[in-house]
C-alpha cells in the first residue's frame, strides 16, 4: 500500500502549463492537445520526505508518479533483510508503472531527499494509450529507457571490477542529475551514503570504502559527509569505458 502516512503530504504547487522541468533541455516539448490531457490526467502533487517509501514491494497502488524535484532510488529485498538497489529515480522519471501494467509492483521505491511528486490516475492510463499515441509512445520510451539503464548496471555486476563500478555508477548519476538541475553551480553533492553504493554495485560495504579511496586518490571525485562531488567527469567515463548517457531530447510525463 502507500505509505502516505508516513512521510507524504499532499499539495498543489504547479500546473502542468507551469511545470519546471518543461523548460529544461532534456524534455522533448508537449503538442498543445497533450499537455491538456496531462493537466486532465494530473490529479495532485505529493511532498515526500527523505526516508519515505513511495512505493512498496507487492503494493497495489492505485497512482502514478512523476518526479518533479528531489532524489529517490529503486530496490529489492532479500528476506534476510539484504538491499539490491536497482537504480536511482530523479525528476522527470515515472514510477509505478509496474503496479499501473502488471497489477502490484515488483519493486519498492524510497525517498533519497525531500521529494515532489505530480500525482496521476492509474485508472485513466488507458485512455492515454487509446486516446494520446505520443504519449503512449513516450511511456514505452520510458519502460524501454529503465531497460537499458539495468542492462548497464548489469554489466557492472557482471564484468566491471569493482573501481570501475564505482566510477561508472558515479558517472551515470552524474551525467543524469546535471541535465536535470540536481547539481550544478550551487549544488555539487549526490546525496548518496557509502551504503548506498554497496548496495547498489553488490559490495560489501568496507570493500565500497577502499574503492571510494581510490577514486578519492585519483583526483575524479570528492567524499564528504552529505554525499560525493565529482571533480574530473572525463576520467571516470575513461575508467568505466562507459560512453555517457545517449544524447537527444527525451519524454516527459
Amino acid at each position: 500500500m502507500m505509505n502516505w502516512q508516513n512521510g507524504a503530504r499532499s499539495a498543489r504547487r504547479y500546473s502542468c502549463d507551469d511545470c519546471p522541468l518543461r523548460p529544461l533541455e532534456p524534455f522533448r516539448p508537449f503538442a498543445e492537445e497533450e499537455l491538456e490531457f496531462v493537466s486532465t490526467f494530473k490529479s495532485g502533487e505529493l511532498n515526500v520526505d527523505k526516508g519515505a517509501t513511495v512505493l512498496v514491494e507487492g503494493s497495489h497502488s492505485p497512482h502514478l508518479y512523476t518526479v518533479l524535484s528531489g532524489w529517490g532510488f529503486r530496490y529489492k529485498l532479500l528476506s534476510d533483510g539484504r538491499r539490491q538497489i536497482l537504480n536511482y529515480v530523479m525528476p522527470g522519471d515515472l514510477i509505478g508503472l509496474q503496479a499501473g501494467l502488471m497489477e502490484e509492483m515488483q519493486h519498492s521505491v524510497e525517498a533519497l531527499s525531500p521529494m515532489l511528486l505530480c500525482v496521476f490516475e492509474r485508472d485513466r492510463l488507458g485512455t492515454l494509450f487509446e486516446r494520446h499515441p505520443g504519449l503512449a509512445f513516450d511511456i514505452t520510451w520510458l519502460a524501454s529507457r529503465e531497460e537499458q539503464m539495468l542492462d548497464e548496471n548489469l554489466l557492472s555486476v557482471g564484468r566491471r571490477s569493482a573501481v570501475e563500478r564505482a566510477a561508472y555508477l558515479v558517472a551515470f548519476l552524474q551525467s543524469r542529475a546535471a541535465g536535470v538541475g540536481l547539481v550544478g553551480a550551487r549544488r555539487k553533492e549526490i546525496p548518496l551514503t557509502q551504503q548506498h553504493v554497496a548496495d547498489t554495485l553488490g559490495l560489501s560495504l568496507v570493500h565500497t570504502n577502499k574503492t571510494i579511496r581510490k577514486l578519492v586518490l585519483r583526483g575524479l571525485l570528492r567524499w564528504g559527509g552529505g554525499g560525493f562531488e565529482v571533480i574530473d567527469l572525463d576520467g571516470l567515463l575513461s575508467l568505466s569505458r562507459w560512453e555517457g548517457l545517449p544524447k537527444g531530447p527525451r519524454p516527459l510525463v
